[in-house]
């Protein structure tokens, strides 16, 4: 069993749920609307909304939070992520909210409580930039988007 890193998580208003995973193996913890009225979110085919969590963090330094799309709301209606995956920053203190687009063909509602999003927390490696006149060689070489086939 893998040891469980604390993650503080404030509830910013009634109906907020703590992050959970569904399965024992599960790599992300699912994420839930919470829009602050409490009211029902309808997406119309092609639009894209921020919708609410009701739910701040505060990760460690050196650790991120990646919101990702939920699969069967993508596979069976369409909605989605539109910046997948959202990152939150360790000094990011607000709401987190999920930019979901609808993709599909008829109106899809969101219920306060209903699961929208993944969140996977993993460790940041921090680079330090370096300008230099050439790169090493490699096989691939400067072989970019479908070189190595379709």
């Amino acid at each position: 069993m893998t040891e469980l890193i604390p993650l503080k998580v404030r509830l910013l208003r009634a109906g907020a749920v703590l992050p959970v995973y569904m399965s024992e193996h599960a790599a992300g913890l699912d994420l839930t609307a919470c829009p602050e009225d409490g009211a029902e979110v309808v997406l119309q085919p092609g639009e894209r909304r921020l919708v609410p969590t009701g739910l701040a963090i505060e990760l460690e330094p050196g650790w991120e939070a990646q919101v990702r799309p939920r699969s069967g709301l993508a596979l069976r209606h369409g909605v989605t992520l539109l910046n997948s995956p959202g990152t939150i920053d360790a000094d990011y203190r607000g709401e987190v909210g999920v930019i979901l687009i609808h993709l599909g063909q008829a109106p899809f509602t969101i219920r306060p409580g209903d699961r929208i999003a993944q969140m996977v927390v993993a460790q940041v490696a921090r680079v330090c930039p370096v300008a230099v006149e050439a790169l090493g060689e490699s096989r691939r070489g400067d072989g970019g988007f479908g070189h190595t086939g379709t």
